[in-house]
């Protein structure tokens, strides 16, 4: 049987992994594909360093071109990570007829559109399962699983650093930049977290999802983003004690082919999946107008779990490959894009405000939301002994984001409003 010769860009955690599988499971993925699947070349940047997998060093390159240009070398699996190079050495792998691998999310985040394109036009595969939550399946089902349904929300952790820190401070009472230390010692978070703790890489999956999930090319720049920088201790006891857990959760929902997408700490009632999500665990809640509500859990990272998920992309493009119908699933969005206005995004929201404590201010308060058309659900008002301020805890009831934020310019004006500590969505 001749093999499928594959070309793997990258040799770091997830591209270790894949080498793993590939050669330790080589078995049973010859029972699935019908032939061996052979490393035949592997892009590194210094062959001669010691590398805790040891790999023929002949198979090692550090120029990518002597992969893109092979031409026994069938599928390219990209792990590499990088957004300009990686791009450029994609295309020019689609353009020589070969099939597409990637873990990428920035790239496919931000160029997935051109290069789903290009791949249409060769007939090639472009396969990125592991470029959103790991080792969960859920590019695939949503694109496979959910093609009989209409999905009108997806809404999950997709990060699993956030996590781990909002997990941390409310199980122990740990302060934000304490957890955040930790996290980076432990691996977790890089060295400059910005892009994990301001929500930008939950962001990116959230623009794959949600054009996976709404056949819309959703961009990066259409999904509002806010991280957990400014979550305090006081947030997440004050959410437990009304019953709920702080998450940083990406949500988009579709309503009349009306788009809204969104990355921002949440207000998670604790008897929604979601609140029970700790540690770098991911979930991601997806609900169909014909099956309702399903979540699906797993690893959000990992050598191993992220490597499962690049294999399992590699085993359908070779499976394709034997029947001869390669590029004949290439998803291209074919909806229109039409996101909600502020006007149309509707949700509840939990408020935190240091206010004077004195008599009739919580009348002008609830004169506010009366003016603006937000109802309350729930009001909590306590002294704090930490300062002379009183602290008063709201919850609205489901109200559009522009009297939201109507409500918090007014509330700005009000002397008797010393500061908005906190605003959140409320979930579940």
């Amino acid at each position: 049987m001749k093999p499928v010769k594959v070309g793997l860009l990258g040799m770091g955690t997830v591209g270790t992994g894949v080498i793993r599988i590939v050669e330790g499971y080589q078995e049973d993925l010859q029972k699935q594909v019908g032939s061996p699947i052979q490393i035949e070349k592997v892009l590194v940047q210094d062959r001669s360093k010691a590398r805790r997998y040891s790999i023929d060093p002949n198979k090692l390159t550090e120029n990518a071109w002597d992969i893109i240009d092979s031409p026994d070398i069938d599928v390219v699996v990209e792990v590499m990570g990088g957004i300009e190079t990686t791009k450029q050495y994609i295309l020019a792998a689609l353009e020589r007829g070969k099939h597409i691998v990637t873990a990428n999310k920035d790239l496919m985040a931000l160029h997935g559109t051109e290069i789903l394109a290009k791949a249409n036009e060769k007939g090639c595969d472009v396969f990125y399962e592991a470029s959103v939550a790991g080792g969960i399946p859920i590019i695939r089902t949503l694109i496979e699983g959910f093609s009989s349904d209409r999905i009108t929300k997806i809404m999950g952790i997709v990060n699993g650093t956030t996590n781990y820190i909002l997990t941390k401070m409310s199980q122990e009472g740990a302060s934000y930049g304490d957890v955040l230390k930790e996290a980076q010692q432990l691996g977790y978070a890089e060295s400059d977290p910005t892009s994990d703790v301001e929500g930008l890489d939950a962001a990116r999956k959230m623009a794959i999802l949600s054009t996976l999930g709404f056949h819309a090319n959703v961009e990066l720049s259409d999904v509002g983003v806010k991280g957990i920088s400014q979550v305090s201790k006081e947030d997440i006891v004050y959410g437990q004690r009304l019953g709920y857990e702080i998450k940083l959760l990406g949500i988009a929902e579709r309503q009349d082919d009306l788009i809204a997408v969104s990355v921002q700490p949440t207000m998670v009632k604790k008897s929604h999946p979601l609140a029970s999500v700790n540690g770098v665990f991911n979930a991601v809640y997806v609900h169909g107008e014909a099956v309702g509500e399903t979540m699906f859990y797993g690893p959000g990272a990992g050598e191993m779990p992220t490597a499962t998920s690049v294999v399992a992309d590699l085993v359908a493009v070779v499976k394709n490959l034997k029947l001869g119908v390669n590029g004949q699933r290439v998803f291209v969005p074919y909806k229109e894009k039409k996101l909600k206005t502020d006007d149309q995004i509707a949700s509840k929201y939990y408020l935190l405000l240091h206010v004077a404590d004195k008599a009739g201010v919580l009348a002008k308060i609830t004169q506010v939301f009366a003016e603006h058309e937000v109802s309350l659900e729930s009001v909590v008002q306590q002294p704090n002994s930490n300062t002379v301020n009183a602290e008063i805890i709201i919850i609205t009831h489901d109200a559009s984001k522009a009297s939201m934020n109507q409500v918090l310019k007014h509330f700005e004006s009000l002397d008797v409003i010393h500061e908005i500590k906190s605003v959140y969505r409320v979930e579940g």
